[in-house]
């Protein structure tokens, strides 16, 4: 069972369930936690590989996304919760996609920060640079170099601190088990629209998230039920780089269940589809 905690339990009010990043950990929600409970009840998810939970090791077969869509749907069935909201970062947004596509009955609205939908030329160059250098160097300079690339900018500098202080407290072998499925990370976008297309979604990116940002408004722009905000002074890791921005946008977008009042953050925002 993953290692996970429930922030409230007023039967008034829904839940809302956070998935955190490669090497990150609940901790970076932090900025969320305070402000969304006041409205909900919280579940806050540590990965596999990651804080308590179990090692990539663990599992008996080969891991994958899968897995992980398994492992979280448990903690939802042992909590007793049937639908919940999903907010993602980065690799939590990607596993929010293979929640989407194997159980979207599960899902009331989905929050998706930093999404990955492809990896463009660049990328695959990085991991295939990676797989080769991954068994001869320490696991956290790979996973800093990574860091480093994703968030180059000063502004994002938090951030990137954030997310590689995590990630130091990390296994090197569930840090590279991770790495080793990160190219089957376009798989798990490919069914949401044929699964989820009756299900409200909110994708959120940094107008400085260069990897992945042109890739997702041109994924995305046809999606049914489907908002899209870019915002300003922002990298990859939207929740951190412009906390309030985010909260007030992902709030707005939960109460009314996909519906968005943007009019008190439009200065932050460059892009919407709204």
């Amino acid at each position: 069972m993953l290692e996970y905690k429930v922030l409230g339990n007023d039967p008034s009010k829904e839940y809302v369930l956070f998935l955190h990043g490669i090497g990150g950990s609940a901790n970076i929600f932090f900025p969320q936690l305070k402000t969304f409970r006041k409205s909900f009840n919280l579940i806050v998810v540590n990965l596999p590989g990651h804080k308590n939970s179990p090692s990539l090791a663990s599992y008996k077969q080969k891991f994958s996304f899968e897995h992980v869509t398994e492992d979280i749907l448990d903690v939802l069935d042992e909590i007793g919760v049937d639908k919940v909201h999903f907010v993602g970062i980065s690799l939590g947004s990607v596993i929010i996609h293979k929640i989407l596509e194997v159980a979207p009955h599960r899902v009331a609205t989905a929050v998706l920060g930093g999404s990955i939908t492809r990896i463009n030329i660049v990328g695959r160059f990085l991991l295939l640079w990676g797989t080769l250098l991954k068994n001869v160097t320490p696991h956290l300079w790979l996973y800093s170099l990574c860091a480093r690339i994703l968030m180059p900018n000063h502004n994002h500098k938090d951030s990137r601190d954030a997310f590689i202080h995590e990630a130091s407290q990390m296994k090197r072998e569930d840090f590279l088990g991770w790495y080793d499925i990160v190219y089957t990370v376009p798989d798990t976008f490919k069914n949401v629209e044929a699964k989820a297309s009756h299900i409200p979604k909110l994708y959120v990116t940094g107008k400085d998230d260069h990897m992945f940002k042109k890739d997702i408004m041109k994924d995305t722009k046809s999606l049914s039920n489907t908002s899209i905000l870019i915002l300003s002074n922002s990298g990859h890791v939207v929740n951190l780089d412009q906390p309030d921005v985010f909260n007030e946008a992902a709030l707005s977008f939960l109460h009314s269940h996909g519906e968005m009042d943007v009019t008190k953050i439009e200065d932050n925002i460059i892009y919407t589809n709204q």
